[in-house]
């Protein structure tokens, strides 16, 4: 039999922790429970989670803070809880390296299956490699550069404001130039689960991508009708 996927769920209330490691059981993964942010970077690594539930507040080291340790060694894939639905949380924990984010109260399907999408991101679940650097985070094209560790989009050297899901599918299809990709594989590698959001939402964020930047002389945003969407290199 496979290796279970292991999880490590960090959250100070007891019985949303027992909540959460039970569905995840019952999907057949493996799973350890600690309470604060110390005991968390202490489990980390001695239990070697394939992903982490990470709960933003708690006692002693907050949950930001245990992100920010974590990724100065590892790349593991780290899913944020938190009551806090502001744009300003969610970016933060986006920001300092989180794969995704979800707001307390949630759907126990909804739990799982952003646990699912996120792991199948991941080629090779189960290793630890050192996190990429900022670089590796950032494309630039001729008047146009996407850096997705500050969040930022720079245009004719200004600064141009986007939600987070917005940039990401700008900086996804920029950092695969001249590939097409569906919409059904960019809300899968956007948003994580497909069955939450429909493809219309695709197509919503490309247009409002394309109100703030327009296609340039040497790259664009192209439609290949009938499949997707693609960023295209002119000659």
């Amino acid at each position: 039999m496979p290796e279970k996927q292991k999880i490590l769920i960090v959250d100070d209330d007891a019985n949303i922790a027992d909540l959460i490691s039970l569905y995840l059981t019952k999907e057949c993964f493996d799973s350890e429970i600690v309470g604060d942010g110390t005991e968390a970077l202490e489990k980390f690594k001695t239990y070697k989670p394939d992903l982490i539930l990470l709960d933003i507040m708690l006692p002693g080291i907050d949950g930001y803070d245990v992100c920010r340790e974590i990724r100065k060694t590892s790349t593991v894939p780290i899913i944020m809880l938190s009551a806090k639905g502001e744009v300003f949380d969610r970016v933060l924990g986006l920001e300092l390296g989180a794969d995704d984010y979800i707001i307390k109260p949630f759907d126990s399907k909804e739990l799982v299956a952003r646990v699912k999408a996120v792991l199948r991101r991941f080629s090779q679940p189960g290793e630890k490699t050192p996190a990429a650097p900022a670089s590796d985070k950032c494309v630039e094209y001729p008047d146009l550069t996407i850096n997705l560790s500050n969040y930022s989009v720079l245009y004719y050297g200004k600064n141009i404001e986007m939600p987070p899901k917005e940039l990401e599918l700008f900086y996804f299809l920029a950092s695969h130039p001249n590939q097409v990709f569906n919409r059904e594989q960019l809300l899968d590698h956007i948003w994580g689960y497909e069955y939450v959001v429909d493809t219309r939402t695709v197509d919503v964020h490309i247009k409002r991508l394309r109100e703030k930047i327009k296609d340039h002389e040497k790259w664009g945003i192209s439609t290949v009708w009938g499949i997707g969407y693609k960023f295209e290199l002119k000659r």
